[in-house]
Formats: structure tokens, C-alpha cells, sequence
């Protein structure tokens, strides 16, 4: 698996938990989902992924599969 299809796995999972978590327990838990939203905003402008650089130190995917390079 790609390390981009990873991101998209873990933000997906992430924003679902913050809106689920939002709706049934404290609205507080829809702030996971904005801040999700505005690293994935931030990130298509500037090719800096945070979970990216986190992943990769994990050993997880390789530098040529990124985020940030595989869209350019």
C-alpha cells in the first residue's frame, strides 16, 4: 500500500471519528475533524505532510511515495 493511500486511510478515519464523536458524545470532537480539514488544506499548498514525516520515520512506505511529491 502506497503511503499516500495510508494518509488518506488515517485523515478518513480521523475526520469520521472527530464528526461521529462530535454527534453522539461532545460537539467539542468536531474540532478533530476541522483540524484534519486544515492540514489537508495546508498541505495541498504547500507539499508538507506532518503524517507523512511521521510514517516514514515509522518505517512505513518510502520518500519517493509521498503526499507531497506523488500529486506533482
Amino acid at each position: 500500500m502506497k503511503i499516500q493511500s495510508i494518509i488518506y486511510l488515517i485523515a478518513g478515519t480521523f475526520v469520521l471519528t472527530g464528526v461521529t464523536l462530535g454527534h453522539f458524545v461532545d460537539e467539542r470532537w468536531l474540532l478533530l475533524a476541522a483540524f484534519v480539514g486544515l492540514n489537508l488544506f495546508q498541505t495541498a499548498f504547500t507539499g508538507f505532510c506532518p503524517l507523512e514525516r511521521i510514517l516514514l520515520k515509522l518505517g512505513v512506505g518510502q520518500a519517493g511515495d509521498s503526499c507531497g511529491t506523488a500529486t506533482r
